[in-house]
């Protein structure tokens, strides 16, 4: 069983940056496409970015396109999302997700597409 761990949460300015990491153990992850995730209070979680197995794919959502970064290291079982130009709206929990098949070039905005989750990390964006 893959355990996800998020990390790189915290307390931004609108404008500002933050890099999200999220590293795996138990399995590893480079057979998987990988994605974030995101959910605020009384809404479902809503994909915001996802990468290809190979890492020659990646997919945004439109809130993000133009901000967001995902990126992978396959020597670290790793993934990133660099978050630049942050926005209030971008305040929410944030979850790495693994998807439920192997060798998929897309990640999926489903939630039934997913096959392991992190426990999420706050991001919160101050005006």
């Amino acid at each position: 069983q893959v355990q996800l761990v998020e990390s790189g949460g915290g307390l931004v300015q609108a404008g500002g940056s933050l890099r999200l990491s999220c590293a795996a153990s138990g399995r590893t992850i480079s057979d998987y496409a990988m994605g974030w995730f995101r959910q605020t209070p009384g809404k479902e979680r809503e994909f915001v970015a996802g990468i290809s197995w190979s890492g020659g794919t990646t997919d945004y959502s439109d809130a993000v396109k133009g901000r967001f970064t995902i990126s992978r290291d396959y020597a670290k079982n790793t993934i990133y999302l660099q978050m630049n130009s942050l926005k209030p709206e971008d305040t929410a929990v944030y979850y790495c997700a693994r998807r439920l098949t192997p060798f998929t070039q897309a990640m999926g905005r489903s939630l039934g597409d997913i096959g392991s989750w992190g426990q999420g990390t706050q991001v919160t964006v101050s005006s």
